[in-house]
């Protein structure tokens, strides 16, 4: 697929964005959880684009999961208006900002919780929190010896309204002994505080956790990059993913040239031609988020129809590729650098790295076009 005409220009690099795949994998977590859901967008929606996707996802979940002010910010001026949820503890001077943009903070501690009732009590009205519980993930969260003390303070504020629980899962997709043992623990700690009678809201999933234990006994889930088609553990029963990859990470081809054997390719030249080469050039590199670490991997790119192989390092700007058994490749042709014929996850994998940090590292001077 070409870049769009309303660019003045063909980009050398894009991302497209498909909203229409983004609200079938939400359908697809709500048909395997059932309860209702919080859809992280955090990190510009894992770089897909944080107001188109809180403007696609609006009225279909229940929050909308930030980490910053700035991400609570950008989604209210995109004109949403569903429930903002804040992910993670918030610092004493963002907090009247938070409560004004309307954002359900998460109450990690005594302090902040203190905080919140005070702004609480001075408009009036109780601010909507949720108490945040570390069961293992050693991140944020009360921890469990502190609990009973903290709580008998909290619960005493009348500016907080202490609508939901939550905790967070390290291990969801690694290690399921604990993660059953930590959703165990995490619903006898809710239930001693009052369980669904007392929380309206009790969340603990992320993406692995839906997929992996979806009788966790809560009533929110929060799924993040299953959203974006990529499933952090595989489908239950080896069944195929009903997932679609939301972003294709493409670039054009700037120039092809035949070189001769015995010539080096790229920076160090640790790549040598072995016999006359028809080397392709496209424009897109580390700068623009395609991982350097990718070098000498076995990566590949999809071009006309075939996967080729990505020669010598990965620089700033450009990759080379090995057309010498394509030689229909031309300059000005598209290449899918990853998405439904390369999958993320092969990327993440010969990167030594995770699709979360792929996804989220394309940086801002690709363009990013949604549709």
């Amino acid at each position: 697929m070409n870049p769009p005409p309303h660019h003045p220009y063909h980009p050398r690099a894009w991302a497209e964005v498909d909203l229409a795949a983004l609200r079938q994998n939400l359908d697809a977590a709500r048909r395997h959880f059932g309860g209702d859901l919080m859809a992280v967008i955090k990190a510009d929606a894992y770089g897909h684009g944080l107001a188109r996707v809180a403007s696609a996802l609006d009225g279909r979940v229940r929050f909308l999961g930030v980490a910053t002010l700035d991400e609570a910010a950008a989604v209210r001026e995109a004109g949403v208006r569903g429930d903002i949820f804040l992910l993670g503890p918030s610092l004493a001077e963002e907090r009247a900002e938070f409560v004004r943009l309307g954002v359900t903070p998460s109450i990690s501690s005594v302090e902040e919780a203190a905080g919140f009732d005070r702004i609480g009590r001075t408009r009036g009205a109780p601010v909507r929190v949720h108490l945040m519980v570390d069961t293992g993930m050693g991140r944020e969260g009360i921890p469990p010896a502190e609990l009973a003390d903290a709580w008998e303070k909290i619960q005493s504020l009348d500016g907080l309204d202490v609508e939901g629980i939550a905790t967070h899962l390290p291990s969801a997709d690694e290690d399921a002994a604990f993660t059953t043992g930590q959703l165990a623990r995490f619903r006898e700690t809710a239930a001693s505080l009052g369980g669904p009678g007392r929380f309206r809201w009790i969340h603990a999933s992320n993406s692995a956790g839906l997929l992996a234990h979806p009788g966790a006994g809560c009533t929110l889930a929060r799924p993040g990059l299953l959203l974006y088609g990529v499933p952090p553990v595989s489908p239950p029963g080896g069944a195929e993913s009903p997932l679609s990859p939301v972003m294709r990470l493409m670039a054009r081809v700037t120039l092809v040239r035949t070189l001769p054997a015995d010539h080096g390719v790229s920076y160090g030249r640790d790549f040598i031609t072995s016999r006359e080469t028809r080397v392709a050039t496209v424009g897109i590199g580390y700068g623009d988020g395609y991982p350097r670490s990718l070098s000498g991997t076995g990566a590949e790119v999809f071009v006309r129809g075939r996967r080729l192989p990505v020669i010598g390092r990965v620089t700033m700007d450009q990759i080379m590729i090995d057309a010498t058994t394509h030689p229909e490749v031309a300059p000005g042709d598209d290449v899918e650098l990853f998405g439904p014929n390369i999958p993320v996850t092969e990327i993440a994998r010969r990167a030594a790295s995770i699709p979360w940090a792929i996804l989220t590292g394309i940086t801002r001077r690709v363009s990013r076009v949604h549709r």
